[in-house]
């Protein structure tokens, strides 16, 4: 029979075993730390099959030896092979390094496990999420009678933003018939904005129809002009246009949105607006606030502290100009929050605006990072990346291996590896070119030299450098590059010689 160095009754946190808890917690810290520090590289290069088959054989139904064995056990299934967002070649997607305070908080509060949805759950846990609320709101600028709510990220966020502007669009449409009213609203959203759009408007029952996507400018931000076409038509054709999506840091680009122009849009046209900057939310606390102009006149805000706040994931909220209209999410439940709840205690629980019910204390991280390093401290680092954005576009420029989409506005650079032409004209392959920086992509990442993502440009394969580690410097980024270039001239130069379309740039 296995021996365990405990029985399931002390395996649990009490009183009685809160300091060997403590050791536990720190034990693990220390595991987590050394293979941090020690890793060599952003990713391993391991593949799935046989990391698979490590995992497939572990029999769930017998317990091991102790926390020493598990500790073993989870260096070799997890740590060893894990993605380290920490490296500085780790250089993909919007995954940010992690504040040490947050990291610290993150231990707090899964020893306490507060739950964030009613009074008698939480107490000062609640007050200090509602405080955060209203800073982040206050920064935004949204007005006295704004309010939010923590979320687990961008995509809920934007979930319950359009939930709200679903909802005052049917209530100013009351006279129709709910099921007419569902198939004729009309979402206006950038081509360059996040799927998340699309899924929403599923979840909320809207016709598959419902989002109208924008066409974007040269710097990839959504067109005022187009938008403006969109609404109109919506109109003519008897729908009915209930709200536009604009972005403060796209994905693909980093671009942000005209946000000025398109609250001109939207209160010309009665449309809700919300303003999707999980990525750009950093520029809240950075020198270069004045990239959110217009946010202001937003109806409601998602943010991703998770991203440019540096705060270990996850760490969301969405934010609403009128407090009121959080009311389209409120369910009273006799067990949990009775309306003399907030009648007898003065305060509303936070159930009430939220989409889930037990939630975690996600905010105590983000509170730990600000009163430890202060908001400009958090500015300083996201604009140290924006910075290095925009040398590396410098020098990708100025090397003829290589063309760069637009621009970065935020950390975000986008760009690809072109063949050279010795007579400085002619076609080139193009899907020879786009194998080569997939190619490229692949082989960086299969070696363990580095992690970089991907996209497409007009149907065109386009590589991305996602830049949210302010201890990458730009020659670590400049060897990187070299290292894709390398690879893509040799795959290039390995591919069949397919047909010939032209070069497409974007």
């Amino acid at each position: 029979m296995t021996t365990r160095e405990s029985s399931p009754a002390t395996s649990l946190l009490t009183a009685r075993t809160a300091e060997a808890c403590a050791d536990a917690v720190a034990t693990t810290a220390r595991v987590a730390a050394e293979a941090i520090a020690g890793a060599g590289g952003p990713f391993s290069g391991v593949t799935p099959g046989p990391l698979g088959r490590e995992v497939a054989a572990i029999d769930l139904d017998v317990p091991t030896t102790g926390m020493a064995a598990v500790l073993d056990e989870v260096r070799e299934l997890y740590l060893r092979d894990a993605v380290y967002f920490h490296h500085p070649r780790y250089l993909a997607h919007l995954n940010c390094p992690v504040a040490v305070p947050a990291v610290a908080a993150e231990a707090m509060l899964t020893a306490v496990n507060s739950s964030l949805d009613t009074w008698d759950q939480s107490a000062g846990a609640m007050l200090i999420e509602r405080r955060l609320v209203d800073w982040t709101a206050e920064r935004v600028g949204l007005g006295p009678d704004a309010d939010g709510i923590f979320t687990s990220g961008g995509t809920q966020s934007n979930l319950q933003a359009l939930l709200l502007a679903r909802d005052e669009a049917l209530a100013r449409h009351a006279d129709r018939p709910r099921a007419e009213a569902l198939e004729q609203l009309r979402v206006f959203a950038s081509a360059a904005g996040h799927f998340s759009v699309q899924r929403a408007a599923r979840l909320l029952g809207l016709s598959p129809d419902a989002v109208i996507v924008v066409h974007t400018d040269d710097a990839e931000r959504l067109c005022v002009d187009a938008l403006v076409s969109a609404v109109s038509k919506e109109r003519r054709a008897g729908n009915l246009p209930c709200a536009v999506v604009a972005t403060a840091g796209t994905t693909d680009f980093g671009s942000i949105d005209p946000l000025t122009e398109i609250a001109d849009v939207a209160l010309a046209h009665d449309l809700w607006m919300h303003v999707d900057a999980a990525y750009g939310c950093g520029l809240l606390v950075s020198r270069r606030r004045a990239l959110l102009s217009g946010i202001e006149r937003a109806d409601s805000v998602t943010v991703d502290f998770h991203k440019s706040f540096f705060q270990p994931v996850s760490s969301s909220a969405v934010l609403v100009r009128d407090r009121a209209t959080l009311r389209h999410v409120t369910i009273r439940a006799d067990y949990l929050n009775p309306v003399e709840h907030a009648d007898r205690r003065g305060i509303e629980d936070q159930v009430d605006k939220s989409l889930q019910t037990t939630r975690r204390f996600d905010a105590l991280k983000l509170w730990f990072t600000l009163r430890a390093m202060g908001p400009d401290g958090v500015g300083e680092l996201f604009d140290t990346v924006i910075d290095l954005a925009a040398s590396t576009a410098g020098h990708l420029r100025l090397d003829p291996r290589f063309e760069v989409a637009v621009d970065p506005v935020l950390s975000t650079v986008v760009f690809r590896w072109v063949p050279s032409s010795p007579s400085g004209a002619g076609t080139v392959h193009d899907a020879r070119v786009d194998a080569a920086n997939t190619g490229a992509r692949e082989a960086v990442f299969s070696a363990g030299e580095a992690v970089v993502a991907s996209t497409k440009i007009h149907g065109r394969t386009w590589l991305k450098l996602t830049l949210l580690n302010p201890e990458t410097t730009l020659t670590e980024v400049l060897e990187v590059v070299d290292l894709l270039g390398d690879h893509a001239e040799r795959a290039f130069d390995a591919a069949p010689d397919l047909v010939a379309t032209g070069r497409e740039v974007a």
